[in-house]
């Protein structure tokens, strides 16, 4: 399927697509004209790349978990798995600290308004 079906189908823009595509997230297949052409296995691919962008992992994550994520990947697949494990791991542990920076100013700004409230401010 050429690329404003697949965008359709898949539920990401044409430009996400050629963004995936740029970042070597995918690789569509080319009709005789040099259309891109989507097939089903791209689409599923497609989904997978969104789906880990959505849970906030980097492109350059992204790009070692696919394979292994998709069946690509080849023999020496496991050597890196402890390695790309940390990698996921730190990645986790600093969104985590992140969160907690957050809920910790919601936290405050929470307390500010109750207590502006209490006091008539505002």
């Amino acid at each position: 399927m050429r690329i404003g079906e697949a965008a359709r189908v898949s539920g990401v823009s044409a430009r996400s697509l050629r963004h995936y595509e740029d970042e070597g997230l995918i690789v569509p297949g080319r009709f005789g004209n040099g259309f891109r052409d989507y097939c089903p296995s791209t689409i599923d691919r497609v989904r997978v790349v969104r789906s880990l962008l959505e849970s906030g992992l980097p492109v350059r994550l992204i790009r070692e978990v696919l394979p292994r994520l998709t069946g690509d990947a080849g023999a020496g697949a496991e050597t890196g798995c402890t390695e790309f494990l940390r990698e996921v791991e730190d990645y986790r542990d600093r969104l985590a600290a992140r969160i907690a920076v957050l809920s910790d100013r919601q936290a405050a700004l929470d307390a500010y308004l109750r207590e502006a409230r209490r006091g008539g401010s505002g």
